[in-house]
């Protein structure tokens, strides 16, 4: 498991934060998830291997579908959420979810929750995580075009947040995290709980891996995780001084030389 550097392009416009899933990363339901959609594609009178859905959890259902059969179905798609209700009840916080969010909110993160589900399944996550005001925000595929891998749902997570994109870090458990990251220019931390093994995130292009978020916070001050709480730390005791944060200066710029 190896680290990169958290890379730093410009001047700081937004606030440091966190983009993270949540099935797979906070909540152990990618294998709920899967049988979900393989008692729905038979409902359609469809089959594919469960092996092949489970690759394929963490897409949206948008993209999901056309990946694994070669063409879209309605009645898989729309069979596929009663199909997940019924087990939503076995769905249980990964030991330290809820722990590692307060502990990147209470240090000065935005914590924004990125996920391929609707909104209705992302509350009922919210309840078994009890993260509670941890979270800055959330964004949900029913608030983007394309769901992961297109890059919508992290483009919209750093608007939602206020968070600058050079102080963006991602954290998701598969390798379509890992893509849309790359798609929208951010670097992606990687757990191991949904299912992808570490050399498969690491080759997509994870810039670390862990086993899963319990030991992401044991190592919290190490790699890319600790040098963004060192940028936190930073902006909070600049405005603890009084001095101009990166945003603060790039509005006077702008003021003093507005575009034309």
């Amino acid at each position: 498991m190896t680290s990169s550097p958290l890379v730093h392009r410009t001047a700081v416009t937004g606030r440091p934060g966190v983009l993270l899933d949540v099935d797979g990363t906070l909540i152990d339901s990618n294998y709920l998830h899967t049988l979900a959609w393989s008692r729905a594609l038979s409902d359609a009178g469809e089959w594919a291997p469960m092996i092949a859905i489970h690759r394929l959890v963490g897409m949206g259902g948008d993209q999901l579908v056309p990946h694994l059969l070669g063409h879209d179905s309605e009645i898989a798609s729309q069979a596929r959420p009663r199909r997940y209700r019924e087990l939503m009840d076995e769905v249980r916080a990964f030991p330290g979810a809820a722990d590692l969010v307060r502990y990147l909110h209470d240090r000065g993160l935005v914590v924004v929750l990125a996920t391929s589900s609707p909104q209705d399944e992302l509350d009922a996550a919210l309840q078994v995580l009890g993260a509670g005001t941890a979270i800055d925000a959330h964004t949900t595929k029913d608030d983007v075009k394309e769901s992961k891998p297109a890059p919508d749902l992290f483009q919209v997570a750093l608007h939602m947040g206020g968070v600058d994109p050079h102080l963006a870090l991602v954290i998701g458990d598969s390798v379509w995290d890992i893509d849309a990251a790359r798609a929208a220019d951010l670097p992606c931390v990687g757990v191991e709980t949904g299912g992808f093994s570490s050399h498969e995130l690491s080759a997509a292009g994870a810039v670390h891996v862990y086993q899963d978020v319990h030991q992401m916070l044991d190592q919290i001050h190490a790699g890319p995780l600790g040098q963004l709480l060192d940028h936190a730390i930073q902006l909070d005791r600049r405005s603890d001084l009084g001095l101009p944060t990166g945003e603060e200066k790039a509005r006077t710029n702008r003021a003093l030389d507005p575009p034309t």
